[in-house]
């Protein structure tokens, strides 16, 4: 059928770069829908390119603290109670258990085991041994020889039983049985129901081969009508419909796909050089004036106040506590002799050589050039 014969397939893309399925419906479509896509993806690209900015920052200067917070935090709610748990707790716990256990249950059980059952278990073998094993076996000859003699007694009788029942029983049942079922029943076979068995299977045969004809017959219509009226139009929808149709939303999907990366990449160049622009603003408006009025102002202000104020303050402060310190000193000073004057009134003066040592720390004389300790002191002197 001419239905069932396929369009010649495209041979490639033209040297125009249009595909030969497309053609100018690829030129014709291309613009238009770069132009919309580049319209509506550069706003979404600008918000994308801000939410990452902002993302970053935001990760950068809370989401890692955040995170470390709530790292110790969970260490110090959930894993050093634990380990404390287990470490001073638990093990000792479980130590003092197997402690105990050892000392009432091991322990016990093993004196049980070995002064106990073990001599329990062997009186039991030897008793088995020595006495129940002889009395078993002698048990067991007896028994035997009264199984042999009612054996040989039962072995008699059931010969002779067997001998009367058979003459007597057996040989007219069997005769019975053969001549008035048996031969009846196979002669019913051979004359009757073999005849009729095989008329039957003939006449089954025909009918199936009947059924076969008709349902070949009513299948083949069936399929020549489904061919006619559903095959043959899918067939001729499918080829001269749905392939063009298509064709062309793939050559549109196509090209609203490229258009779409186009515009993308388009939108990234633009939202990187709108981002550029902003931050130069920034840093001309806001970065740059703080900048100057930090290095022309407020940098001398600091200086002047430093020098005229604070420095003086500090000296100040400083000599106002070597002055307390020096006071200090003094009033020490003068509490020593007060006690040494009151200790010579009471008990008198003391030898030099049974002086009592000063409870007092002694301070380190001061250095003069007379009491150096250096080298070239030394040199001096010798």
């Amino acid at each position: 059928m001419e239905l069932e014969k396929r369009p010649p397939e495209p041979s490639g893309r033209e040297p125009g770069g249009a595909g030969a399925s497309g053609g100018c419906l690829v030129v014709a479509i291309r613009m238009p829908v770069r132009i919309v896509a580049l319209v509506l993806v550069v706003p979404v690209r600008m918000a994308w390119d801000a939410l990452a900015a902002t993302g970053r920052f935001l990760h950068r200067t809370v989401g890692r603290p955040v995170g470390r917070a709530l790292a110790w935090l969970a260490r110090a709610v959930c894993v050093w109670p634990f380990v404390a748990l287990w470490r001073w707790v638990l093990v000792p716990a479980g130590r003092g258990l197997a402690w105990l256990a050892r000392v009432l249950v091991v322990v016990p059980a093993g004196w049980a085991h070995r002064y106990l059952l073990a001599p329990l278990g062997r009186g039991l073998v030897w008793l088995y041994a020595r006495v129940l094993t002889p009395v078993g076996q002698g048990a067991w000859w007896l028994l035997r020889g009264i199984g042999a003699v009612l054996a040989a007694v039962g072995a008699g009788l059931s010969t002779g039983a067997v001998w009367l029942g058979r003459y007597l029983v057996v040989v007219p049942v069997r005769w019975a049985v053969r001549y008035l079922v048996v031969v009846p029943a196979v002669r019913l076979y051979a004359r009757v129901l073999t005849p009729a068995g095989r008329a039957l299977a003939r006449c089954a045969r025909g009918v199936l081969r009947l059924l076969g004809v008709v349902v070949a017959g009513v299948v083949a219509a069936l399929v020549w009508a489904g061919r006619v009226l559903l095959v043959v139009p899918a067939v001729a929808a499918w080829r001269w419909v749905f392939v063009p149709v298509g064709r062309v939303l793939v050559v549109v999907g196509r090209e609203v796909g490229e258009a779409l990366g186009h515009a993308w990449r388009v939108a990234g160049y633009v939202s990187v050089a709108v981002g550029r622009f902003l931050a130069a603003l920034f840093r001309w408006v806001v970065v740059e004036p703080v900048r100057r009025v930090y290095r022309g102002v407020l940098t001398p202000v600091g200086h002047v106040v430093r020098d005229a104020v604070l420095r003086p303050v500090v000296e100040a402060v400083r000599g106002a506590g070597r002055t307390a310190r020096q006071a200090v000193a003094a009033a020490r000073e003068t509490v020593r002799q007060a006690r040494a004057d009151v200790r010579r009134a009471l008990f008198g003066e003391h030898p030099q050589g049974d002086a009592p040592a000063s409870r007092e720390p002694r301070r380190p004389a001061g250095r003069t050039l007379d009491g150096s300790t250096t080298a070239l002191t030394y040199l001096t002197k010798d």
